[in-house]
């Protein structure tokens, strides 16, 4: 693929990831009506992991030992944020939520610098900061520190973690068989916090249809670009092309939900793209030399 510029298609691909996950928005508050968070969960990674396995079942074989043990943590990893997260958003607005998971963010290029001990640049400070003031006016409508929000608070370091752990350990060659063994751990996490409740499955032809497009398009699909894309990029390139979510679950809230559309969403969005705009058009050396992918 001489003359591609993965970097770039690396980001629209994210954005991509991004969109999809910013549709499941208000599909999912309905279904949380209906049906226990971790039941959701474990049937929509459940339906995510047969499907991968079933596109390409050599994938997880011909992973190295190494990769498997690489894909079962970041696996871990993930799934106990999507519980921690879900169970913060039980005790906080949804506002204030996607807020505190937006902090990731925050979070990346730190713990990014604490573990693989690269210096960030300054050109992605800027970013950082134009991102987190884009959430916090896209979200935000009174802040207090509660339960909630120290639970989503730790669910957006656990997900810091995760985009860290791609960005080190994903490449071309394994982001199929690494996502593939990701969605099957993130599946077993999700049923062990189904266990104490029991497993209840959707009621209804139309949610089992909104249940089948997050695990397949939001979920599986999403996964393996996520993957492929972070092979290419730094991790906090990454995560500022991720915050692009609310803006795009706003949009959609708009298009397709009863939400109207606003000022906060309006300035809210218009810095997040500004913080997406910068990554582009910053010296590309500052970002790439930010942090290496380790060897295999």
């Amino acid at each position: 693929m001489s003359g591609v510029n993965h970097p770039r298609v690396a980001v629209l691909a994210l954005l991509a990831v991004a969109a999809a996950w910013g549709s499941t928005f208000f599909l999912t508050k309905d279904l949380l009506t209906r049906m226990d968070v971790a039941d959701y969960l474990a049937l929509r990674f459940l339906i995510a992991s047969v499907a991968l396995i079933l596109v390409h079942p050599p994938a997880i074989a011909r992973l190295s030992r190494l990769d498997r043990g690489r894909a079962v943590a970041l696996g871990i990893t993930y799934g106990i944020a999507q519980l921690v997260q879900t169970e913060g958003l039980r005790h906080t607005s949804a506002s204030v939520s996607g807020f505190v998971t937006g902090m990731y963010v925050v979070f990346t290029p730190l713990l990014g610098a604490v573990i693989l001990r690269h210096r960030i640049g300054r050109w992605a400070w800027v970013a950082v900061i134009l991102a987190t003031v884009g959430l916090g006016v896209l979200s935000l409508r009174g802040f207090s520190l509660g339960t909630g929000e120290l639970l989503t608070l730790a669910s957006a370091g656990l997900y810091a973690l995760h985009i860290i752990g791609l960005g080190a350990w994903s490449t071309s060659r394994n982001a199929f068989g690494l996502s593939s063994l990701q969605t099957v751990v993130i599946t077993a996490v999700c049923a062990i916090g189904a266990i104490p409740g029991g497993f209840s499955a959707p009621s209804t032809g139309r949610d089992w249809i909104s249940v089948v497009y997050m695990a397949l398009i939001a979920g599986a699909l999403a996964l393996i670009v996520q993957t492929w894309a972070q092979a290419h990029l730094t991790p906090t390139r990454a995560a500022i092309a991720m915050t692009m979510e609310p803006v795009f679950a706003s949009a959609f809230a708009v298009l397709f939900g009863s939400d109207s559309l606003t000022w906060r969403m309006l300035v809210g969005g218009a810095l997040v793209v500004s913080a997406m705009y910068l990554v582009e058009l910053a010296p590309r050396r500052k970002f790439e030399a930010e942090v290496q992918h380790l060897a295999q």
